[in-house]
């Protein structure tokens, strides 16, 4: 079992509907990593497990804001086998895996096959929790903001396309002094075929969670564009501290609504329903938001995703904005 001389399960630090994250050392370094278990028990957990896969390994080059995997093995019973790591793969050996995964082995739902994810650890925790643990700071959001912003430019570049962004999925890493922003969680994302403008293909499979996702998204046809909406609900969250509190967890999460009496309807829910509805944006204190980053917010929460931002628009306009940038003292 070289799987279990390799690594050494620490502790349990997240728990969900696609599978256990640990934090984990690897034996021979004592260096961290975080481990992910996805149980291949039916078809449908197979299904996110190798779209996480094939997210991760398609990415050819490294990007510091999205989390990276350092390999991934198939347990099968006791029988622990590696079948990529990120200096070498074989694209007919990986599919040769899936292949099996989605045919025979899911056939006994008895038997023990989970795929593990062995990816770099991520000391802060979420961007939910490290953000609602500190107080308002313009700067760091407009750092979050650069960084996110880089990060799904990068992986529309790369044809993957999120369709789960939210703060929940967004890890925060301390290892180069201030805090890195991670992308990771890529169990409902899809890696497109070719080599077009990712913004050109559709998805009609309605999927991510409610708060973040974009009027075109509850209809079942959406874009890319999708990402950017869902970014938008994260931004203007961040910036003024808008929460609401998760009935199936009851955790406090950032993300922007509109309210109906006591009820909170999803924006993007609200937006299909009355697509001439005005956003008031800010929604708490106007002195919080400069006019520049209020325009941004607009285009990436359009309704009409034609008149949304696409990711490499919204990576040049976030540099642009005068939110969180330090002043220039004027020297006499």
């Amino acid at each position: 079992m070289a799987t279990e001389a390799k690594y050494s399960i620490i502790r349990e630090v997240g728990r969900g509907s696609y599978g256990v994250v640990y934090e984990a050392i690897i034996n021979q370094t004592r260096s961290k990593v975080a481990v992910k278990r996805m149980h291949c028990n039916v078809p449908e957990n197979v299904e996110l497990a190798l779209q996480e896969f094939w997210a991760l390994q398609s990415i050819q080059r490294q990007h510091e804001n999205v989390i990276q995997l350092e390999e991934c093995i198939l347990q099968n019973g006791q029988v622990f086998q590696p079948i990529s790591h990120r200096y070498r793969k074989s694209d007919s050996h990986l599919l040769l895996i899936e292949t099996c995964l989605k045919g025979r082995r899911c056939m006994d739902p008895k038997s023990a096959c989970f795929l593990w994810f062995v990816m770099e650890f991520c000391d802060g925790g979420n961007m939910n929790e490290y953000l609602l643990s500190r107080s308002p700071d313009a700067q760091l959001n407009n750092s979050f903001m650069r960084q996110l912003s880089s990060a799904v430019a990068f992986l529309h570049r790369n044809q993957i396309v999120h369709r789960d962004l939210k703060s929940d999925n967004i890890l925060i890493s301390h290892r180069r002094g201030s805090p890195v922003v991670k992308v990771a969680d890529f169990g409902l994302s899809k890696v497109c075929q070719g080599k077009g403008n990712v913004n050109q293909h559709r998805f009609s499979s309605a999927c991510g969670s409610n708060f973040y996702m974009a009027p075109e998204v509850w209809e079942g046809h959406y874009t890319a564009k999708a990402d950017i909406f869902a970014l938008g609900i994260i931004f203007w969250a961040m910036v003024e501290r808008i929460t609401f509190r998760d009935g199936d967890t009851e955790k406090e999460l950032l993300g922007t609504y509109i309210c109906q009496g006591k009820e909170l309807i999803p924006l993007g829910e609200a937006l299909l329903e009355n697509p001439n509805m005005k956003l008031q944006i800010p929604l708490k204190n106007k002195k919080s938001m400069p006019d520049d980053l209020c325009k941004l917010l607009h285009d990436m929460l359009a309704f009409n995703p034609k008149e949304r931002l696409d990711a490499f628009q919204l990576e040049v306009r976030i540099r642009q904005i005068s939110y969180g940038k330090k002043r220039q003292r004027s020297v006499s």
